[in-house]
């Protein structure tokens, strides 16, 4: 079996390592796979991408359509153009496809309409917000989709729901989750650490990148400015997207907790992320992450595609208003943290069973 395996930005680089890995494991015990690892080039910057090619020891990419930025469509198209010279180039038996950025979408439908097959590991989850360009990216490949890898009972029933063959979808586990527990023994302090006098528990982890949050300057300097005054006593780490601080180059800011770092590898990342008092993000996955470390995640969304992170781990939906978040975030320092679970199979093992499974197909 011959896989192509699909990567396009930071989010994507976590989910193939340790499929990567796996794929290796068996090759090695005389099994009749093997893979070539296609980077579209969708997050092009060093720090955003390179860095975690090396940390998480993913093998350099055998091709590289470095199609960069642009608009969604002029991106989606790139993509496509590069990925079907690939394909010819390069014939698969199967093309495995990873979470819903746009290099997702856009690969599996040109493997599609080439005759090949679509794996699509972390299948099924949906936000039900149609303006998020990722909720648009994970219906259309599902809907062309022949292998589904899902992460939650509740993904694999939304499969259902849109009449997706049952024989083909399966619940696997977080393959995140695979990555985040093979590196926890490796996970270090970032430079900064000793010059900011971080302690554990002593401040929280801030993120945000979703352009409703970060793409209009004067409601995202009053969001942080809010941020900034509610975590009393605390110091708010706030790695920092290339984009968000060009937006918040022309202004000044009066910001007396909040330390603006650049964006971390994912070693660093994740030390910084066990060892704090709390998150506030806006991302999904970040939630799944600190749900398994048992760190309390407080989203800025109305909505989330990961709805165990909230049922059953520390995750708490506050929507994008500050008013909510300080209230939720007061509630929380009130009461303390919430009882919480990791969700079922979120054990490390998602990968091996992704491919065990491949191999039967």
């Amino acid at each position: 079996m011959k896989i192509t395996i699909i990567a396009g930005a930071r989010p994507n680089f976590i989910k193939i390592a340790p499929i990567i890995r796996a794929i290796e494991k068996n090759k090695s015990e005389g099994k009749n796979v093997s893979f070539r690892l296609v980077h579209t080039g969708q997050h092009y910057d060093k720090n955003l991408s390179d860095t975690f090619f090396e940390e998480l020891n993913i093998p350099k990419p055998d091709a590289n359509l470095e199609v960069k930025s642009g608009s969604q469509a002029v991106q989606t198209a790139a993509i496509m153009v590069a990925f079907e010279q690939e394909l010819i180039q390069n014939p698969s038996d199967l093309v495995l496809v990873v979470g819903d950025v746009n290099s997702t979408m856009a690969c599996a439908i040109v493997a599609k309409k080439m005759n090949i097959k679509v794996c699509h590991v972390e299948a099924g989850i949906r936000s039900g917000d149609m303006t998020m360009p990722e909720e648009i990216n994970r219906i259309v490949t599902d809907s062309i989709t022949d292998y589904f890898f899902t992460t939650s009972n509740t993904a694999s029933e939304n499969l259902k729901m849109y009449g997706a063959n049952l024989e083909n979808i399966h619940f696997v586990g977080n393959v995140m989750i695979d990555t985040l527990y093979q590196n926890l023994n490796r996970i270090s302090a970032p430079v900064f650490w000793d010059d900011y006098q971080l302690e554990q528990n002593n401040y929280v982890v801030l993120t945000l990148h979703r352009p409703s949050n970060v793409d209009e300057a004067k409601s995202l300097i009053e969001m942080l400015k809010g941020i900034d005054e509610m975590v009393h006593g605390k110091k708010i780490i706030f790695p920092i997207h290339p984009r968000t601080k060009t937006i918040l180059a022309d202004n000044a800011l009066d910001l007396k907790n909040i330390l603006l770092v650049e964006p971390q590898g994912y070693l660093n990342f994740m030390f910084l992320i066990k060892n704090s008092f709390a998150v506030i993000t806006d991302s999904g996955g970040i939630s799944e992450e600190t749900t398994v470390l048992k760190i309390p995640c407080f989203t800025m969304r109305n909505n989330t595609e990961r709805p165990e992170t909230q049922s059953i781990g520390t995750n708490t939906l506050v929507g994008t208003s500050i008013e909510n978040l300080r209230k939720e975030y007061s509630h929380f320092i009130k009461t303390g943290q919430k009882e919480s679970g990791i969700p079922e199979l979120w054990d490390g093992k998602a990968s091996e069973r992704i491919v065990e499974i491949l191999l039967k197909k």
